[in-house]
């Protein structure tokens, strides 16, 4: 009887949706310990990851999950990486580099362009331009 309580729980399971994980509780942005788990677990799965929102600073570093979604109301704001303590207004060219990675390469060459990455000010695109003029796939409706 416990054999087949476990297989309808398993059977449920994989039959259930699963939900994609988002970019909420990274919004205010933060150091890239607190983010890299997120990405890798996002990348390890291949779940949807969904960007939405309010979405700053490492937040931006989900554009760069295999299976990302951006929504069309969403806000990312980009800045230049910099230091903690002491160094925390001077720019890090590692940490700014670790962005650049993790976004395609026209929105790459557009930040870059747009010197978005080489100064500590918030610079924002919002998820509509993110998705039509970068070509970030648009979140499905009802998630």
């Amino acid at each position: 009887m416990k054999r087949i309580a476990v297989l309808i729980a398993i059977t449920l399971a994989a039959l259930s949706p699963v939900r994609a994980d988002t970019s909420d509780r990274f919004a205010m942005g933060g150091w890239i310990e607190k983010f890299q788990p997120a990405i890798d677990r996002a990348n390890a799965t291949g779940e949807l990851f969904r960007i939405r929102g309010h979405c700053q600073s490492n937040c931006t570093l989900f554009l760069g999950v295999r299976n990302v979604c951006v929504e069309r109301s969403a806000r990312l704001l980009f800045h230049a990486g910099h230091g903690r303590g002491a160094n925390r207004h001077v720019i890090n060219a590692g940490s700014t580099q670790r962005m650049l990675n993790a976004y395609n390469a026209k929105l790459r060459q557009y930040v870059t362009a747009q010197g978005y990455l080489e100064k500590l000010d918030f610079s924002t695109i919002s998820g509509a331009r993110i998705i039509d003029e970068f070509g970030y796939k648009e979140c499905p409706r009802g998630g």
